[in-house]
């Protein structure tokens, strides 16, 4: 049985999100054919961590050995109402694509990098 799980934005929007079943650290707001529950924390907080992921990995990439013109970073993120954001699994052990570009002859270096 899905559980709808409820995260409040910093600014107070609400985002709801699908989660397997029954979530730790999340409180049960109403039943239904859905259960509800609100989580522990704000949405923006459950995504602090993959945050920090992100800049590292970019880091790594831009100030590295191979200077891309254009780094791409794609994490899948599972939210939980106790761990907040994880790099969701997949069929490998962990979702996470890189994609790096050079432009022919450094054209667009300086057009900037994402």
């Amino acid at each position: 049985m899905s559980t709808l799980m409820e995260f409040t934005t910093e600014s107070g929007a609400q985002v709801m999100v699908e989660a397997d079943g029954p979530q730790p650290g999340a409180r049960l707001v109403s039943r239904g054919g859905n259960s509800l529950v609100q989580a522990g924390r704000t949405l923006d907080e459950a995504l602090v961590g993959i945050r920090s992921a992100a800049e590292s990995a970019l880091t790594v990439f831009r100030e590295g050995a191979l200077k891309p013109d254009g780094v791409e970073l794609e994490f899948g993120v599972k939210l939980t109402a106790e761990a907040g954001a994880v790099i969701a699994k997949t069929s490998v052990e962990g979702h996470l694509t890189v994609k790096l570009s050079w432009a022919p002859n450094g054209a667009g270096a300086e057009a900037g990098t994402r």
